[in-house]
């Protein structure tokens, strides 16, 4: 079982540039991928977003990359024409007021400053391999993390999987019982009221059988145990997205709960059925983090 939270980074060196990669996932139904890139490598986004497609499968995904000077690199990269254009127009200006242009070295510098860059980003193609190799390190990170985590609610998730099947089998207890205490009630308020009639009466015995009839939840005893017999084999998946089907197992096991509830004309039952009710309530939050 794999939690869809997580978060997961890496660094990776290329050129005088040091890429930090960071990967974050929250809970969302489908699968939700924004990659952000520095402007000179949007062309990797497709590339990115299809590494995390490889390795997550549900859940709302972020992939940051972030790329910083590193070490010398930060040693301004001089555009020589973009300086000579820059002089040449303040020459110009200069005639045109009639004012003496004598260019020194601190103009020099200023103007090599405006029109400078700190380092030339490389291209996208020439970074790809490098951004690829982060990008997976920062994958794995993401995955053991959502793995740990989703190991944590399975543990849980089996606790109160546990007390859903003892709550069956109390269910399953109760019930065979429902239908011979009404005999005796039923046999009882006849006597009270002065009705001695034959036990065996066949309007007696169709009444209990009607009764009989309406309370039984033997079906839905049997299903409920099914569906919690499935719900454990997918806590002991690993790997595997289970989420969706545990969500389906749920809406099934609640309907169940919900007819017996209606069905059971017994106090026991119908207290069984409310804790059950409360545990599954928990049990859905959980799994809405479950990938």
């Amino acid at each position: 079982m794999i939690s869809m939270t997580g978060y997961g980074r890496a660094t990776v060196t290329e050129g005088h540039y040091e890429v930090r990669v960071e990967i974050s996932s929250v809970n969302k139904r489908n699968l939700d991928v924004s990659v952000s890139l520095p402007r000179e490598w949007q062309e990797l986004e497709p590339v990115v977003a299809e590494r995390v497609r490889g390795a997550v499968k549900r859940g709302k995904v972020h992939v940051s990359l972030r790329a910083e000077v590193s070490g010398e690199g930060g040693v301004p990269v001089w555009r020589d024409e973009a300086v000579g254009e820059a002089l040449e127009r303040l020459r110009e200006l200069a005639e045109r007021q009639g004012v003496a242009f004598a260019p020194d070295l601190d103009l020099l510098y200023r103007i090599a400053s405006q029109v400078s860059e700190a380092t030339s980003m490389p291209p996208a193609t020439s970074v790809r391999e490098r951004i690829e190799a982060g990008v997976d390190e920062a994958l794995g990170a993401l995955t053991a993390m959502r793995e740990r985590e989703g190991n944590a609610l399975a543990a849980d998730l089996r606790t109160r999987l546990g007390f859903l099947k003892k709550g069956t089998a109390d269910i399953g207890r109760h019930a065979v019982e429902v239908t011979p205490r009404y005999r005796e009630i039923l046999h009882q308020r006849l006597r009270q009221a002065g009705l001695d009639l034959d036990p065996d009466d066949e309007r007696v015995l169709k009444e209990i059988a009607l009764f009989a009839d309406r309370c039984d939840v033997t079906e839905e005893v049997t299903r409920l145990k099914s569906h919690l017999g499935q719900l454990g084999g997918l806590l002991d998946e690993s790997g595997e997205p289970v989420g969706r089907k545990a969500e389906f197992l749920l809406q099934e096991i609640h309907r169940e709960v919900n007819t017996i509830g209606s069905k059971a004309n017994d106090l026991r039952i119908s207290k069984c059925v409310i804790e059950c009710k409360n545990e599954l309530e928990r049990i859905r939050e959980q799994v809405q983090n479950v990938e």
